[in-house]
């Protein structure tokens, strides 16, 4: 195996998938890349078994071939050196490999690619292709939802939904909840899978934000995400997501409406004299007023402030986790959010007042017990 590429394309290629490399493993391995040049295109490869990810570009090679490479020292190696030709050639009888830069040569020793694990191909696969902006859109706003509570593996993923009338992504933790759907998506079959968090990370980072085709194939138990030349396959879970249309209350006669940043900045400064355990934050909420208050007893702390909003409904006093809330609004866009509220005890729904063209978008956060 013989090729020149260029350092910064290499490095850009090489962050995408660097993430899906195993860490910590008894199977070393797993810590390397593995390298393919097939007529003018290298091919590199990562995995952890769960999550794999390979990218694809063009080189000038002088002969084919495959190899695994230690992916920390050849990633710290192109950290260092500036935009430049780097020419990498193997010696198949001791499978070392040659690295030469403009002012340097490099050695290291890889692995038989006998050794790697091979990534199998799906049979009789759905296929569903979505545009990666709409996909990227709502990683973004369902990601930060999933749980990390590894005794309900069912809520460690986001829970597609492929549809006939749309696609929905569901994400939830028991704290809060994100539902967004795209109706201008749809697939001819009703079909559903949990994809784990970190899959997703590492796909949010690839995505282009254009009108990109990816096309996702999935069956029982492994899903593929294709798009430029960069492919990932994961293995899904294998759990039953819960009801979260349970959880979701369907009758809400208080309505607020409220400027979004306005509400996240004074829940962010309400939130530093909270009570650091629970970040327990009083809305109070009287004729167009929001009164926001919070105190920490054992610090003898204590703030609160007001906010003008446009509010129906009755009276009410409610408590939620800050910190929840400004995740929340963190992801929503537009200037103005509403919450809709049924009694305290009861989850409160934040919804924006205007919804994207072809989207729903609905976050659900639970209350907590207000303190006497």
């Amino acid at each position: 195996m013989k090729f020149t590429t260029s350092t910064s394309e290499l490095q850009k290629q090489l962050n995408i998938i660097n993430g899906a490399v195993g860490t910590n493993t008894t199977i070393p391995i797993l810590e390397d890349f593995l390298f393919e040049v097939n007529n003018s295109q290298l091919t590199v490869v990562a995995t952890d078994l769960e999550t794999t990810m390979s990218v694809a570009l063009d080189v000038s090679a002088q002969q084919d071939g495959k190899i695994a490479i230690p992916a920390k020292i050849l990633t710290d190696l192109l950290k260092t050196l500036p935009d430049q030709p780097l020419t990498f050639e193997l010696n198949p009888d001791t499978n070392i490999i040659t690295i030469s830069s403009l002012n340097g040569r490099y050695k290291l020793a890889g692995e038989p690619d006998d050794d790697f694990f091979q990534v199998p191909s799906l049979e009789d696969a759905n296929q569903v292709v979505l545009q990666a902006s709409i996909l990227s859109n709502a990683i973004n706003k369902s990601m930060f939802a999933v749980s990390t509570d590894e005794l309900r593996p069912s809520m460690t993923g986001v829970y597609f939904i492929m549809g006939t009338e749309g696609v929905t992504f569901v994400a939830t933790d028991a704290h809060k909840l994100v539902r967004y759907t795209h109706t201008g998506q749809t697939t001819s079959e009703n079909s559903s899978f949990i994809v784990p968090k970190k899959a997703l990370g590492l796909l949010k980072a690839a995505l282009p934000s254009d009108e990109t085709d990816v096309t996702i194939s999935y069956d029982q138990a492994d899903v593929f995400f294709s798009f430029n030349g960069t492919r990932l396959k994961c293995r899904l879970i294998d759990a039953r997501y819960p009801d979260y249309n349970a959880v979701i209350p369907t009758e809400n006669p208080n309505r607020l409406i409220i400027n979004k940043k306005d509400f996240q900045n004074s829940l962010k400064r309400i939130a530093i004299f909270s009570n650091k355990t629970t970040y327990q934050v009083a809305l109070k909420i009287e004729n167009n007023k929001l009164s926001l208050s919070a105190q920490d007893i054992d610090f003898s702390s204590e703030a609160k402030e007001n906010l003008i909003c446009e509010y129906e409904g009755d009276d009410m006093e409610i408590a939620f986790n800050a910190k929840f809330l400004v995740e929340i609004l963190g992801v929503m866009d537009g200037e103005e959010i509403a919450l809709e509220l049924s009694t305290p005890s009861r989850a409160g729904l934040i919804v924006p007042t205007v919804q994207v063209e072809e989207e729903d978008l609905l976050m659900l956060v639970m209350p907590i017990m207000l303190n006497n």
